[in-house]
């Protein structure tokens, strides 16, 4: 299922950018696992590989309309989809009170 849909999203890519000259497309599947790359002359890239286990690790990348270079690295497995990235957004930090909070619970454990 995520090979066809990975398979629709590089093509609606490609035909969003109909001016974009694709550089590379290869989309392989073999009896041990898959291979999926795009690249387009406009900077536009992805790459995906994949195996009988259901695992797939990844990047796509593009230029924003900003100008900054976005990369996604991702990993599908048994414990969902974790992508990786400078851009994406982090949770803030844990307040300090709450952190010894925590601690002082762990060292104090119920009784019940």
């Amino acid at each position: 299922m995520f090979k066809i849909l990975l398979v629709c999203s590089l093509a609606a890519l490609v035909a969003a950018n109909a001016n974009v000259e694709v550089k590379e497309l290869v989309n392989e599947v073999n009896p041990d696992g898959f291979v999926s790359r795009l690249a387009l002359d406009n900077g536009v890239a992805a790459s995906s590989t994949g195996d009988v286990h259901g695992n797939i690790d990844g990047v796509f990348e593009w230029v924003s309309p900003e100008g900054v270079h976005v990369r996604v690295a991702y990993k599908a497995d048994e414990n969902g989809y974790q992508p990786q990235s400078d851009l994406l957004p982090t949770p803030p930090p844990i307040p300090e009170a709450i952190v010894r909070a925590i601690a002082w619970i762990q060292a104090n454990p119920s009784k019940n």
